[in-house]
């Protein structure tokens, strides 16, 4: 069953409209399924995330089938497909992360902002998640905050709650 807010129409801005023109007049003609990817990172930017309603007029504007853009958006992590906090925040859980206390800072995040990995604060701020390597195994453990996807890396919890404040204060 769709959500709510998957069955509200969506309407995309002039500006993105203008950017998949650009997108698509990048690939020879025939080819345009070609400017999927990067048309979705210009949807969810502009929306926050990708709703079936999104995903159904890009696979219209690429005269492709809506299953197209699902197997695409379902398979890539960097697309989210509910509603995700205005910051993202993503911690490496790959082994080196997780041998200097990685683990420890997911558990700390969690009860940091009292919600479980996916969920949404109720102030619509955070969202957390633990993501795969971030390549900095050197400076573990690491994580970025979406959606500038800025770095930061040698956290503990007083470092983690240090950004959390800032970006509440923002």
């Amino acid at each position: 069953m769709l959500k709510v807010e998957e069955q509200q129409p969506v309407e995309f801005s002039p500006a993105l409209i203008e950017k998949f023109g650009e997108i698509i007049g990048r690939y020879p003609q025939g080819k345009q399924k070609s400017a999927l990817l990067p048309m979705l990172h210009e949807v969810q930017a502009e929306l926050g995330w990708l709703s079936t309603v999104a995903m159904d007029k890009v696979a219209a504007r690429l005269d492709i089938q809506p299953i197209e853009v699902y197997e695409v958006a379902s398979f890539y992590t960097m697309y989210f497909l509910r509603p995700q906090g205005k910051y993202m925040l993503e911690v490496c859980r790959t082994g080196p992360c997780c041998l200097v206390g990685a683990e420890k800072l997911m558990n700390h995040i969690e009860d940091r902002l009292g919600v479980k990995e996916g969920e949404v604060t109720p102030d619509g701020l955070f969202s957390w998640r633990g993501v795969e390597c971030l390549a900095a195994c050197g400076y573990g453990p690491v994580l970025q905050i979406g959606p500038e996807y800025t770095f930061y890396e040698n956290l503990d919890e007083q470092k983690v709650d240090a950004l959390i404040e800032d970006l509440r204060k923002k």
